[in-house]
């Protein structure tokens, strides 16, 4: 059981140090988080053209925010059940199927609120 120790700062910003490694572990070592950072990049960049308004911003922020942090998830999710099971196991296969299944309703969402962020911004562009 851990016990009790004081605040410090020093701390705190080596937690930041923890956080932004798994960050690169993310992006280094995950194919569907480099799909997703490229999406990202292209959104963004669609947006910044499109003039997408401030509530628009915060829905598409949001949505990729959301779909990191649950691909962040599964990634430890799944690595942890390699570590415990490496070998088939059904009910490994349930937890890591589910655990994918967030990041997939999650990434559905997302393309949702794009279309309807994105969509007549487009065909007012094209009409």
């Amino acid at each position: 059981m851990k016990t009790k120790q004081s605040f410090s700062i020093h701390k705190r910003l080596k937690s930041f140090t923890f956080a932004v490694n798994g960050l690169k572990i993310l992006l280094r070592e995950e194919h569907n988080a480099q799909i997703h950072l490229a999406i990202t990049i292209c959104v963004t960049i669609i947006g910044f053209l499109l003039q997408i308004s401030l509530i628009e911003w915060i829905a598409v922020v949001l949505c990729i925010g959301l779909v990191f942090a649950l691909e962040l998830v599964n990634s430890a999710v799944e690595n942890m059940c390699d570590f415990i099971s490496p070998e088939k196991n059904e009910m490994i296969k349930k937890v890591k199927d589910l655990s994918a299944a967030a990041v997939l309703v999650a990434a559905a969402c997302s393309v949702i609120v794009g279309l309807i962020v994105f969509l007549p911004k487009i065909i007012a562009l094209i009409v």
